[in-house]
Formats: C-alpha cells, sequence, structure tokens
C-alpha cells in the first residue's frame, strides 16, 4: 500500500509546540557572551550590519524586482487558483527530482512519477530518499506558515526526510565531515570544512536564536536573512547526510514564510540544478574566511536572489499560457525547446514542462518548428526524440 501524507492540521500538530510525537526535546540555546566568539560558527549573524547596511546596488535592484514580481504572482493565483492546478504538479515533480539529482540520487522518470504521486513504495535507497523529499515538501506547502522554525523543527523534518530509509534521521552529526568535489582528474577537494560535531548543537541553537531576532525585528529585508541562514546551515553542516537537501526545503520554508510563494508553481530546486556550477562557484566565493568572520555575503546573495528572479521571470509566461489562447500555449512550447539545457528532448519532456497544452496542439507546434528547420525528429517508437538545431527563433 502507498504511503500516505499527513493533512494540513496532523502536520500543524506534529511541528507545534509538543514534540512528543518524535521523543525529542526542545533543548535551551547556548548562547556566548556578548562580544565574544567562543565558536567560530553562525558568522553572518553575528554582523549582519557588516553584510546588509550598505548592500550593493545590484541586489538593491534584484530585491525590488522580486518584490514586484511578488505582488504579480499573487494578484494571478487569487483570480485563476484552479488553473494553476497543474503548474503546482509539475513544479513538485521537478522539485524531487532535481534537488535529489543534485546529490546523485535518481530513479526512473517512471518510478519517479508514482513516488511523487504516492501510488507506489519505495524499492531502494535512493528511492527511499525521493519519497522522503516528497514528504518533507508536502509538509511545508501544506503548513509553512504554522511550523515552528526551530532546531527542533529542522531535526523534525530531517527525521522525515529519512523516514522511508533504513539509517534513520533526526540527529546531529556525530563525527566530523568535508564537503568535498571529484575533480576531472579523479582527484578530490575540499570545498570547505564544516563546523566541528562536538559544536554543532551549539551553532544550530545560536543560528536559530539570532536568526529569530533578526526575523522579528524586521530591520532586514527577510529574502536576505533567508539567504544568510541557508549559507550558515550550509557551513554548519549539522547532518551526518542530506545537508544539501535539507538546505534547499529550509531555504522554501523560509521563503513561504516571508511570502514568498513562486516555489509552489515553479521549481526552484530544478533552477538550482540548472545552474549547479554556478550555485557551487557562489558557496566557495562566500564560505571563504567564514570560520574568521571575515567571509563575504554577496556572491551568495546574488546568487540566492538570482535563482528567485528566475522562478518568477518563468511564472509569467507559465500562467499566462495555462489560461490563455492558444497564442500563448504555442509560446510556451518554443519557450521550452528555446531553453532547455539539452538538445536532445521527448515529447514526454514538452508535455511536463507546458501544462495546460493539449498533446495534438504540442504535435502542431512542434510538426512546425521541425518544418522550419529548427528540430528534427530522431529515432522511432520508444527510441522516438527530437534535436534542436537552433534555438535562435
Amino acid at each position: 500500500m502507498p504511503v500516505r501524507l499527513a493533512t494540513h492540521a496532523a502536520s500543524v500538530r506534529k511541528y507545534g509546540a509538543s514534540y512528543t510525537n518524535y521523543g525529542l526535546e526542545a533543548p535551551e540555546p547556548i548562547l556566548p557572551p556578548a562580544g565574544a566568539c567562543t565558536f567560530s560558527f553562525v558568522q553572518s549573524f553575528r554582523e549582519l550590519g557588516r553584510h546588509f547596511d550598505l548592500i550593493p546596488a545590484a541586489i538593491n535592484r534584484q530585491l525590488s524586482g522580486i518584490d514586484v514580481a511578488r505582488g504579480r504572482q499573487e494578484a494571478f493565483a487569487r483570480q485563476h487558483p484552479a488553473a494553476l492546478e497543474s503548474l503546482k504538479q509539475l513544479a513538485l515533480i521537478q522539485s524531487v527530482e532535481a534537488s535529489n539529482a543534485i546529490e546523485n540520487i535518481t530513479a526512473p522518470k517512471k518510478r519517479l512519477e508514482e513516488l511523487v504521486a504516492q501510488k507506489t513504495t519505495p524499492r531502494n535507497r535512493s528511492e527511499a530518499e525521493i519519497a522522503g523529499y516528497r514528504a518533507v515538501l508536502d509538509t511545508i506547502h501544506a503548513g509553512a506558515a504554522h511550523i515552528p522554525f526551530s532546531p527542533n523543527v529542522v531535526r523534525q523534518l530531517h527525521r522525515d526526510l529519512y523516514q522511508f530509509a533504513a539509517q534513520p534521521g533526526g540527529d546531529w552529526k556525530n563525527s566530523d565531515n568535508l564537503v568535498t568535489e571529484q575533480r576531472p582528474d579523479g582527484t578530490v577537494a575540499v570545498r570547505f570544512t564544516p563546523v566541528n560535531s562536538f559544536e554543532t548543537p551549539a551553532a544550530m541553537d545560536e543560528l536559530h536564536q539570532r536568526f529569530d531576532e533578526a526575523w522579528q525585528a524586521d530591520q532586514h529585508h527577510r529574502l536576505l536573512l533567508a539567504g544568510a541562514y541557508t549559507l550558515d546551515f550550509l557551513v554548519i553542516h549539522p547532518f551526518t547526510d542530506g545537508n544539501g537537501r535539507m538546505s534547499r526545503l529550509l531555504s522554501l520554508l523560509l521563503l513561504y514564510k516571508g511570502g514568498y510563494e513562486v516555489g509552489r508553481f515553479i521549481s526552484i530546486e530544478k533552477l538550482i540544478e540548472e545552474s549547479k556550477e554556478t550555485y557551487y562557484q557562489a558557496l566557495a566565493a562566500s564560505t571563504e574566511g567564514w570560520h574568521q568572520g571575515g567571509h563575504d555575503l554577496q556572491p551568495w546573495l546574488s546568487y540566492f536572489l538570482g535563482v528567485i528572479t528566475a522562478a518568477y521571470r518563468e511564472f509569467e509566461p507559465r500562467a499566462e499560457a495555462v489560461t490563455a489562447g492558444r497564442g500563448s500555449k504555442a509560446e510556451l512550447v518554443k519557450a521550452f525547446v528555446r531553453s532547455n539545457i539539452s538538445d536532445t528532448f521527448t515529447f514526454a519532456d514538452v508535455k511536463r514542462a507546458a501544462p495546460g497544452v493539449s498533446d495534438e496542439y504540442i504535435r502542431q507546434v512542434l510538426r512546425e518548428l521541425r518544418d522550419n528547420e529548427i528540430i528534427e525528429g530522431t529515432g522511432a517508437g520508444r527510441g522516438a526524440a527530437w534535436h534542436r538545431l537552433r534555438n535562435d527563433f
């Protein structure tokens, strides 16, 4: 039998003030004396003034653009709630697939779609982790406003991420870890060194207390606070495994709490996967000097805000296409062909990217593109696909 997720009300109860469902006790936060730097962590929130008092004009423009786009997205969602359901379903599938793919956790497309739709149960470790991500994502979508943002809740969400896996989650790491990359020549390089395991519980307590104080004070833009939290979480790297996926889930939770809900309709995780190299470059640039309190948040914030900007830009044509006439729907298909990362794609790929567009109309647009020598067909039967010849149309 497929596993069904908790209802909205159950999600709220599960992550409310009581932690008895998980047997977790909410510890008192441990903070160093004012002005002291006993530990080398939570550096972003110890010096918010240094990071945020003089925001570059480029980042201010990003923030202003996002706020304007947010208003348009909210108006569209109020006017066409039913029409956006297809976008929600597509974003859910893409988010589960992309966030796990970044960590090399994959499953065949059909199996992934069945797991997301809860029509099957996991068969192996990868599928268990995919199903767990889908469960946590559903919890966030259903009750973000009612989920308290605390270290204990972070542990509970991590436990849910691993609820189908043989190795349970929910505990801070008990040994030190490194964030590494494998280079093309096979050598392994250290991206950055996280906070050690002994200091991790105190680091997470301080991070959340300082974040909460800054969030409630409302003196800095909440998108900047969400970006700073994500960076500090990644450098603390509090779990043995699953830190990257947790960072993306927590980012989404903070965006929803801040009123930025484009992630319901456009997969932010997919945008990160598509810009993975830039993601790692920005992370490397902003983690340098973090342990000494000398890091620069701006490269990471620029990337973080860039992804959100891209999500809002993608939302508008997609939302218009699912409610407008045939011309807009044709443009939705063409936009996919023009911007798809790979030159080769299948009909099913186009269909997923063009919710609300009929199969026959997709075929018609693809035939027109073929006749204009923009794409060509390859293979036959199950192996049939399309190959993009150019994208300057």
